[in-house]
């Protein structure tokens, strides 16, 4: 019998927004599992607020019962420097803008593209010279890919520029004004006055990957979580996606779903990234609604479009998805430009604002930008305006 000739790869078919929004990912040869580098704090991976930012602005934070901070992901400039330049240059003019923002939570893809030390100045220290907030993170798929783990081992750069023991400035800032962060791991809770933050790895692998260890540690960290505070989830690969690239993950939704069965939590916000675009999904279960957030368009230089619809033309909110996820419904999404999230809590509520950043040609130009999307979860009826 003649041996059966190879299957070559000549590309996919149009991807439709049905078929996206929260699949079962195939995994691929060239993204496999990376082992996880040991914590360098104790467990159960706990920051304090207080560690981080000023007595000033935890004083002014605790007076005034508000807590804001900027999020998005994907940011690396590393084709092109302008959409993150335009970004960065956007998020320093809303940094006046009160009430200040306390801190920049990136939600993975610091450096492309595989995390390496060496890029960590050029994409990571350089851009933010002049951006004045400490940068917390979760690390994406790009940042823990490494190429050859024998010279420099998963996650090896962002452990030394995110989980130090203490602050310092490494041999990556060279002459940024920036010291490593202190995370104690690279999944960890954020602990403040007014709201739990609990940052979740989900590697490398196309669709992201959750080993039982880490899922444990989640679930646990759901229910230890102060009863009388809004929890915010974030991790990078998205759980609901309607781009026609990526797409969602149905495995990270079976995650989520699991530990918030066996905690008896559920989060009040869900932030992802890894899709390289700004979308709002709102999750409506016994009675409670919960926003799903993909912000990905932090600057790296490709924006991902969001895919048509089985009729053939992109979906328009709201835009109900189909079965088993009919309980979902893609609320608004911006799939054309740049930008950033603003999300502020207290008062009883979390309220998020998106401005989409349309980069300029020259780095240094001054930058237009809008916002673009709004919303507010009210913490007492648990419902989304």
């Amino acid at each position: 019998m003649a041996p059966s000739e190879p299957i070559r790869r000549i590309g996919l078919p149009r991807r439709i927004a049905e078929e996206q929004v929260a699949k079962d990912q195939a995994a691929l040869p060239t993204q496999v599992f990376q082992p996880l580098p040991p914590p360098t704090g104790v467990s159960p991976f706990r920051l304090d607020i207080r560690d981080v930012i000023s007595p000033q602005a935890y004083s002014a934070m605790s007076t005034n019962g508000l807590l804001s901070f900027h999020a998005v992901g994907d940011t690396g400039g590393i084709m092109d420097p302008h959409p993150q330049e335009s970004v960065i240059a956007a998020m320093t003019q809303d940094v006046a803008v009160a009430p200040v923002p306390a801190f920049f939570y990136h939600l993975g893809d610091v450096v492309y593209f595989n995390g390496e030390k060496a890029q960590y100045y050029p994409q990571f220290y350089e851009p933010y010279r002049d951006f004045i907030l400490p940068i917390l993170s979760i690390p994406g798929n790009h940042d823990g890919d490494a190429t050859n783990a024998a010279v420099e081992p998963s996650l090896a750069g962002f452990v030394e520029n995110f989980c130090a023991t203490t602050p310092h400035l490494t041999a990556e800032a060279q002459d940024a004004h920036r010291d490593a962060m202190t995370q104690p791991n690279v999944y960890w809770t954020l602990i403040t006055p007014l709201v739990t933050i609990i940052g979740v790895y989900t590697n490398c692998p196309e669709g992201g990957q959750v080993q039982p260890d880490q899922a444990s540690w989640f679930a646990s960290e759901l229910g230890a979580a102060d009863k009388s505070l809004p929890i915010v989830v974030a991790m990078h690969h998205p759980i609901f996606s309607a781009d026609s690239v990526h797409g969602g993950n149905a495995n990270l939704l079976s995650l989520l779903d699991t530990a918030v069965t066996h905690s008896g939590r559920s989060p009040d916000l869900v932030l992802t990234a890894h899709v390289h675009n700004y979308q709002r999904f709102v999750r409506s279960q016994h009675g409670r609604q919960v926003p799903f957030i993909v912000a990905g368009g932090g600057g790296y230089h490709n924006l991902h479009k969001v895919a048509p619809t089985s009729a053939g033309s992109p979906p328009v909110p709201p835009w109900q998805l189909p079965a088993p996820n009919s309980d979902t419904v893609l609320q608004a999404y911006v799939d054309d430009k740049f930008g950033f999230l603003r999300i502020t809590v207290g008062n009883g509520s979390i309220s998020g604002r998106y401005t989409a950043v349309r980069p300029v040609a020259v780095v240094g130009q001054p930058v237009t930008s809008q916002v673009a999307d709004s919303f507010k979860v009210d913490l007492g009826s648990h419902l989304v305006t």
